[in-house]
């Protein structure tokens, strides 16, 4: 069987069906998610992967026994998530290779939406390049199925190779776009020592900071009374939401924001005089801003509920996750065996905060180091997502270098 490329693995990975849902009260929160797990456990097995599992949660573990005389290496690992995101189609993607781009617009397919560089500047880099796209009905998957190929290619280049290496673990997890992601991963099974995702990011980058999250739900109380005798009397729910969101600062918002900059995300909202409800993502790197943030809105409820009566207002905030660099710094070799494996291929790799969440925050926390390293895709969550081949082959090559680092 001929060697694949990477991006042609993504084509094959793509075609499946795996979006998590919210709030959903299992793990994997979507049985489909078994169907991609269940692809990789064949094509791990045909690889000569050992120690291939499925969980019953849709956590994927492999492994690659070192090989002689590097046994006493440490075990280093890769992982990618599964799954899609559940508020944009991810069922029947069509992905549409462009050979030779030309730097300029991309129909994509009948769909009347157009991937151009005027919304998308890194593109008019990227002439030459072979770009695989969408047909603007889907989400491409790319975040993360792109890691996902990546690690694959690499493992089938260190089996076919013969390359030497120390252990290797490899790992794809369920439902990380719904917040779940490696929580409930078996490090034991997975026994690797340092890790690193692959999930989204430009090649030479590595991100080790992430925001702290949590999610709010806000939630208004009306009482409703005939308008034309309701001087002094109505409370319009939907109004008073209104006013609680005009309270925070409106430029902090994920589109006036960047860098280390957080923000209040207003994600959905319902309501009418008698109730109203809103629904934020808090987000920022500084874990005082963060918690500075949650007060605010604390503080917002309190002053509304003296304003409209004790009850109009009610605030569930819950945690998501924190920022993993805290967990990271101790154990640094991590990050500099990356970059050094970055600079063997004659890129300099500088380290750029995560305006989001990773597994390999998680995994941190729970005593497992795991920055995150680039895929070579952009234009997430939607259906302008695209991923670059070259770009693609650029990473699995600095994934053989980590392991090479490894060995050292």
């Amino acid at each position: 069987m001929a060697e694949k490329q990477a991006y042609e693995r993504l084509i094959d990975y793509a075609r499946v069906h795996t979006a998590s849902v919210d709030d959903g009260d299992t793990t994997p929160s979507t049985q489909r998610q078994f169907d991609l797990a269940r692809m990789l456990e064949r094509e791990m097995k045909e690889l000569g992967v050992s120690d291939v599992f499925v969980d019953e949660h849709c956590y994927v573990y492999g492994k690659l026994p070192a090989t002689a005389g590097l046994e006493d290496k440490p075990c280093v690992g890769f992982l990618a998530h599964l799954d899609t995101i559940p508020d944009f189609s991810g069922e029947n993607v069509q992905p549409r290779v462009i050979q030779n781009y030309d730097g300029g617009d991309i129909p994509l397919g009948e769909s009347g939406r157009v991937l151009s560089p005027e919304r998308f500047p890194h593109l008019r880099e990227l002439c030459g390049k072979t770009l695989v796209v969408t047909d603007g009905t889907t989400v491409l998957g790319a975040d993360d199925k792109a890691g996902v190929a990546e690690i694959m290619t690499a493992v089938e280049r260190l089996l076919r190779g013969n390359v030497p290496h120390g252990p290797v673990a490899i790992g794809f997890c369920p439902d990380e776009e719904v917040g779940h992601g490696a929580a409930l991963m078996d490090l034991d099974r997975f026994g690797a020592a340092l890790a690193y995702t692959l999930d989204g990011a430009a090649p030479g980058e590595i991100e080790y900071e992430n925001f702290n999250a949590a999610a709010a739900t806000v939630t208004f109380r009306g009482f409703n009374v005939h308008p034309g005798s309701s001087k002094d009397t109505m409370v319009n729910a939907s109004l008073v939401a209104m006013q609680f969101n005009a309270m925070l600062p409106a430029g902090d918002t994920p589109r006036d924001t960047e860098g280390y900059e957080g923000f209040f995300h207003l994600t959905d909202m319902s309501g009418n005089v008698e109730k109203a409800t809103l629904q934020y993502i808090v987000r920022d790197h500084d874990a005082g801003a963060f918690e500075a943030r949650k007060r605010m809105m604390a503080h917002n409820a309190k002053l509304l509920n003296a304003r409209y009566g004790e009850g109009t207002v009610t605030l569930a905030l819950r945690d998501q996750y924190r920022n993993m660099v805290e967990a990271v710094k101790p154990h640094f070799e991590v990050v500099e065996k990356a970059m050094a494996a970055s600079r063997a291929m004659g890129v300099e790799m500088k380290a750029v905060p995560i305006r989001g969440g990773t597994d390999g925050a998680q995994l941190s926390f729970r005593g497992l180091p795991c920055p995150n390293l680039p895929t070579g895709s952009y234009g997430h969550h939607g259906p302008y997502e695209h991923a670059v081949a070259e770009e693609m082959e650029q990473l699995v090559q600095l994934v053989l270098n980590i392991v090479q680092e490894f060995t050292k």
